[in-house]
């Protein structure tokens, strides 16, 4: 695999409830990044796996996975396994990581595994994309303290704005204790109803409350993007030309947007 001496960016994938659309967004930006010719790896830290699913990662072939990586039993290159997408691999889940809770309390820098992970990875990839699990806990703790930034996908739902002010100050923390870098990249709006006053509700309630934070893309509810998974098959694969598969495509190009101006004004300041 081409190497370069440039790091990757790592996006972690975050929000603490549960049916938001992180594994979808996810594994749908993830392959639109790819598709833009970005080498792009996924890292399913959900225990429940449904990332490694979405791409066709059958249970079986599963023989390395994010728990080997997290303890440091196996590196990026031993867990990476290429997937239907081109450049775009994953490092798949495993059961195991329903107990890594337990086992990460008595680990020494217990905080520090996966940054310790990643470390090593030199310039295979371009972005990192990490699918967390929908909790605030010791992984979804270990990914805050390796990623450049977060990506924070967010149900148009009445409880919506409470569940990201409770994200935001975790994620300050992490910033003030662990990961001085560590930012919020951008929350994108999902399920997006258009018959729904409560979602046109939510939306402008969120954007006034973070403003420029808040991706211009929305992410609609669709049918086709619910099927895709079925299929072992991103959104964007199985069905490109569906309103939610543009959407992510959208969403991928605001991303690249956004970094271009962050690298701008990191080469001012520096």
């Amino acid at each position: 695999m081409f190497q370069s001496s440039k790091s990757p960016r790592i996006f972690a994938i975050a929000n603490q409830k549960g049916g938001v659309g992180k594994t979808t967004t996810s594994i749908n930006l993830a392959t639109a990044l790819a598709a833009v010719g970005k080498r792009v790896l996924l890292i399913d830290m959900d225990a429940q796996g449904n990332a490694s699913t979405g791409l066709g990662i059958r249970r079986s072939e599963r023989e390395s996975s994010s728990y080997d990586l997290l303890f440091g039993e196996k590196t990026v290159s031993e867990c990476a396994t290429t997937t239907k997408v081109p450049r775009l691999s994953i490092v798949p889940s495993s059961m195991h990581l329903s107990g890594a809770e337990l086992e990460l309390v008595s680990v020494e820098n217990r905080e520090f595994r996966m940054k310790s992970a990643l470390s090593d990875i030199g310039g295979s990839y371009d972005y990192v994309v990490v699918d967390c699990p929908p909790a605030l806990n010791l992984t979804t703790l270990n990914v805050l303290v390796a990623a450049d930034a977060v990506i924070v996908p967010l149900q148009c739902e009445f409880y919506a704005l409470e569940g990201l002010a409770h994200l935001s100050k975790t994620i300050e923390r992490v910033k003030n204790t662990f990961n001085p870098k560590l930012d919020i990249h951008g929350v994108v709006l999902t399920m997006y109803d258009t018959r729904n006053r409560l979602s046109g509700m939510v939306a402008t309630d969120v954007r006034s409350y973070f403003g420029s934070k808040v991706y211009d893309t929305v992410i609609p509810r669709n049918v086709r993007v619910s099927e895709a998974p079925s299929y072992g098959l991103p959104a964007i694969v199985y069905d490109m030309r569906c309103t939610g598969s543009q959407a992510y495509i959208q969403l991928a190009k605001e991303v690249i947007k956004r970094e271009k101006q962050i690298l701008r004004v990191e080469k001012v300041a520096a």
